[in-house]
């Protein structure tokens, strides 16, 4: 942990025009922890708002019976339960993931590849409808997949010989891109995706209930096939789709009343104590949260006004504990805060201590209106704080600009690919439902201290910034993402008053991001270390 001689005080209070004003404090003597930039990933393309996420991830239904050999796969349920060329059409091997990674190793982001351990994997690329309609379509239309090969790997394997070997495939990623696994632009591996749902999803290759012993079975056989060909690289799993696949796996025969989380981490856990290392490096979930508002569900495109409401109170069931969303898992499961990460940690604490955490799909919904611009930024600010290693949003309607605007807030403010640091400190505020802020401060420039605050009521909040420091606080830059845009727009520069006194006002339901320049410390200081002390607080007028 990084101390720092230096400490620096604001206050936001309200000015005239404001409806409400409210107090922050943030110390980063407190809670100092490294971000993971890995949190500011997306499923797909790189592109558009998403242009400077830090990770890309080839995630979803179509990868869990992706051939690696010839590039097809199976649509499940999604489509027809198919075998096509959706994914590529060329038949050269790795074809469907090479232009992926290059396409992140380009940007310096990291890619998260799907490693398939259901056992089938389609064989052709024909089309024309469910495979069922192929009799004895399993041993036809598709070609048994395992975990380790057995034999010496090569780069052109034979796609008609009927198996397909996942070890084979890792050999041929590190062969294709050399010490990625360790690179400052790294290749994850996944242990597939939601096998929990795998009968409902795909049901031609895996039409019973997966169960408990199985999925265990086939996380540990995979890991180890990777492991043994990738010893660096980091293996994602069980890649649970939801609340009821975290707790039972989706109503597995097997489990008797166990948590599914609990029973799996342990048994990772074990195999690692005989392998005699790490395994399964990264819990993997994905969280689409249940809340609703008025009746309605969070995750559409719905903005009614109860729904907006319950959509910015929503990232709140991460990680606090005195927060009760309206949803079944509430209501029903828990009776009570949800604290996910929280709770994730304390599963992995108590069974497999040391593994990482990762939300590989969220969607908050509304990325068509601030409300979701707003969510989506308060949960980045969240997966920072609570030092989740890994998150990549998964798009949901065709309009997510807003959701794109919150990650420009973090990763591209100014156009100019201004970013939040990359170590969060302690923020906090005395109005959770109305507010939230994430204060951070950079390893490699001290001197630069930036600030996401959010207002998420329907009336702005004026503030003025009281600076008490060793030496004065030179200015601030000030970004925002309001409901007239769904891009950053730079607001202006705050010049303080002796040194010690800004002026501000968040916008009704915003995102603000406040750049604050200080002084360099002297070199005795940043001797002892790089950290800067800042309080900042937002007082309530009355």
């Amino acid at each position: 942990m990084r101390h720092t001689p230096l400490a620096l005080g604001l206050a936001l209070l309200c000015a005239s025009g404001a409806t409400a004003g409210v107090q922050f404090t943030v110390d980063t003597q407190q809670d100092v922890r490294p971000i993971s930039r890995f949190v500011y990933g997306v499923n797909g393309a790189l592109e558009g708002g998403y242009s400077n996420a830090a990770l890309t991830r080839l995630g979803g239904n179509r990868w869990t019976a992706y051939n690696w050999e010839n590039n097809a796969s199976n649509a499940g349920m999604d489509y027809l339960n198919q075998n096509d060329s959706y994914l590529s059409s060329s038949d050269t091997p790795g074809a469907a993931v090479r232009d992926a990674i290059a396409a992140a190793q380009a940007r310096g982001a990291a890619i998260l590849l799907t490693v398939p351990i259901n056992g089938y994997v389609a064989a052709d690329k024909n089309g024309g409808g469910d495979v069922d309609q192929t009799p004895n379509y399993l041993q036809l239309r598709f070609e048994e997949s395992l975990a380790s090969k057995g034999a010496p790997f090569t780069l052109t394997p034979d796609a008609g010989d009927g198996f397909v070997y996942q070890d084979e495939f890792v050999n041929w990623v590190d062969h294709e891109f050399p010490g990625s696994a360790g690179s400052a632009h790294p290749i994850f591996f996944s242990l597939d995706n939601e096998p929990d749902l795998w009968p409902a999803t795909h049901p031609r290759i895996h039409p019973d209930a997966t169960t408990y012993a199985e999925l265990a079975a086939k996380s540990i056989a995979h890991a180890t096939a990777i492991k043994n060909v990738s010893p660096a690289a980091l293996v994602f799993g069980p890649v649970n789709y939801g609340w009821y696949g975290y707790v039972a796996l989706q109503g597995a025969p097997d489990a008797a009343g166990r948590d599914f989380q609990e029973f799996w981490l342990a048994e990772i856990e074990a195999a690692q104590q005989l392998y005699g290392a790490r395994l399964v490096d990264v819990l993997d979930v994905h969280w689409y949260p249940e809340a609703q508002g008025g009746g309605v569900r969070i995750t559409g495109t719905e903005t009614a006004p109860a729904v907006v409401a319950a959509r910015l109170q929503a990232p709140r069931s991460l990680w606090d504990p005195s927060y009760t969303e309206t949803s079944w898992i509430a209501q029903d499961s828990v009776g009570g805060p949800i604290a996910l990460l929280p709770r994730l940690r304390d599963k992995i604490d108590a069974n497999a201590p040391g593994t990482k955490l990762a939300v590989t799909e969220y969607n908050y919904g509304g990325g068509q209106h601030i409300s979701g611009g707003i969510a989506q930024a308060d949960v980045l600010g969240v997966f920072g704080r609570e030092g989740v290693f890994a998150a990549s949003e998964w798009p949901l309607a065709g309009d997510e600009s807003y959701i794109e605007g919150a990650f420009e807030m973090y990763r591209n403010f100014d156009g100019a690919n201004g970013r939040f640091g990359d170590t969060s400190v302690r923020a906090g505020t005395d109005d959770i439902a109305g507010t939230s802020i994430y204060a951070s401060v950079n390893s490699s420039d001290p001197e630069r201290i930036v600030v996401v605050a959010l207002n998420k009521t329907a009336a702005p909040i004026d503030a003025s910034i009281d600076l008490a420091n060793p030496t004065p606080l030179l200015g601030a830059k000030v970004y925002r993402l309001v409901s007239t845009s769904p891009s950053p727009v730079a607001a202006g520069d705050l010049v303080p008053a002796g040194g010690s006194h800004l002026a501000y006002t968040m916008p009704a339901y915003s995102v603000n991001t406040l750049v604050l320049a200080v002084p360099e410390a002297d070199p005795a200081g940043a001797a002892v270390a790089i950290g800067i002390l800042l309080l900042l607080r937002i007082r309530r007028n009355n």
